[in-house]
């Protein structure tokens, strides 16, 4: 089948790469515009775009699939299938009709849970016991299409949502591919979702994104590991902005929500039942350092998260 295919981080690379080394034809890829990343906010290509071209595919990269002008572009290449990965912006109804078969959707949840951008922040924030990926036909819903083939995948006590999507992103990889070989030969049956157990994942905002430390320490653990690496879990320490990475449990209940103090050689936070041990933190414009390294900058015997 001529293939159509839509992503635009590292996380669509997989599916990208198996279609690729599939029996089918990959005749365009679709990817959001050049936009500013890293610390230097230099415009780059994104990661899908970088990988297209490096194999000799042609690349679209429009401001909006509502511009009658993308759509004909789309119609001309006469693909009889769209797959979605990560593209970032809703595929507009006049499109979803230009392929034969519609548009194919991965996406990083066991739907109908968690329908929206951010399917495993949200599990892994809320302290889901397991996830997943489900390949669906993309309707005018979000999120809402029947589902073709489910791969359920259990969340560790530790990991960081960049960690699940690395491994979810590997597994949903190759379940694409069936699903795609099985509507070439005309086997496919998607199953329309339940109408119970929805829940929505919106995209975790910087804001959303700040520490309180008057939260439980099981809770803010779930909540940094949900937002490494983005959007970046944060606080302020002495007026200072700082990202932080994943932290650890520890005995004791001698500090305040939000007090900071060293202890042989962990650095601890008061939470609101007792507190944690940081791992790496990040100083705003700075590289990330281990915590030991980062208080021993600060010269200080006692600070607190504003």
């Amino acid at each position: 089948m001529r293939i159509v295919f839509a992503g635009t981080p590292d996380v669509a690379l997989p599916t990208l790469d198996a279609l690729l080394a599939s029996d089918h034809e990959v005749v365009a890829v679709l990817t959001r515009p050049d936009a500013p990343a890293g610390r230097g906010r230099r415009v780059t290509p994104s990661a899908v775009a970088e990988y297209a071209r490096s194999h000799g595919i042609p690349v679209l990269m429009p401001a909006s699939l509502a511009d009658p002008d993308v759509q004909a572009e789309l119609a001309e290449l006469d693909a009889d299938l769209g797959v979605v990965v990560a593209y970032g912006a809703l595929i507009p109804a006049a499109v979803l009709g230009i392929p034969a078969h519609g548009w194919l959707n991965l996406h990083f949840s066991l739907l109908p849970a968690w329908r929206g951008a951010a399917p495993v922040q949200h599990a892994i924030w809320r302290g889901d016991s397991q996830t997943g990926v489900c390949v669906f036909q993309l309707d005018k819903g979000m999120d809402t299409g029947p589902v073709y083939a489910r791969t359920s995948y259990p969340l560790a006590s530790r990991q960081t949502t960049g960690e699940v999507l690395t491994d979810l992103a590997g597994i949903g990889a190759g379940v694409v591919r069936e699903v795609v070989d099985t509507i070439a030969a005309g086997t496919a049956h998607a199953i329309p979702q339940s109408q119970n157990g929805v829940s929505r994942a919106p995209r975790i905002t910087v804001q959303q994104a700040r520490i309180t430390w008057t939260e439980p320490g099981a809770t803010i653990d779930r909540q940094i590991r949900a937002c490494t690496p983005h959007p970046g879990a944060w606080t302020t320490i002495d007026g200072v902005r700082v990202r932080l990475g994943p932290v650890q449990a520890s005995p004791g209940t001698d500090l305040g929500p939000g007090c900071v103090r060293a202890f042989d050689s962990e650095i601890r936070i008061g939470t609101g039942d007792g507190q944690v041990t940081l791992g790496w933190v990040q100083p705003a414009g700075k590289s990330s350092m281990s915590a030991t390294d980062w208080w021993r900058g600060l010269r200080v015997s006692e600070a607190r998260c504003d």
